[in-house]
């Protein structure tokens, strides 16, 4: 166990922070699943724009990586773009 305040406090903190980055993380893999498990072209391109916004957000802050964003983002837009 930690002897300093501030380190209690240090452990505190990076236990809520760790919940809520979680939490989003689920979230936007969830958003990506159900992308991909969409068949319909019209329905998806019509998700897309949301879950981009999504991945950028996380991206900037640090949630997930840059390349990680920029990499889902990409294959998603082939997915998109090979719909019928």
């Amino acid at each position: 166990m930690a002897n300093h305040k501030s380190s209690i406090k240090r452990i505190r903190q990076e236990e809520k922070r760790k919940l809520h980055n979680r939490y989003y993380a689920k979230t936007m893999r969830n958003a990506v699943k159900k992308l991909r498990a969409t068949t319909d072209k019209a329905e998806a391109v019509a998700m897309y724009p949301s879950v981009q916004k999504m991945l950028d957000k996380l991206a900037k802050r640090n949630i997930i990586h840059k390349n990680k964003a920029a990499n889902l983002k990409s294959k998603l837009a082939v997915y998109i773009g090979k719909l019928a």
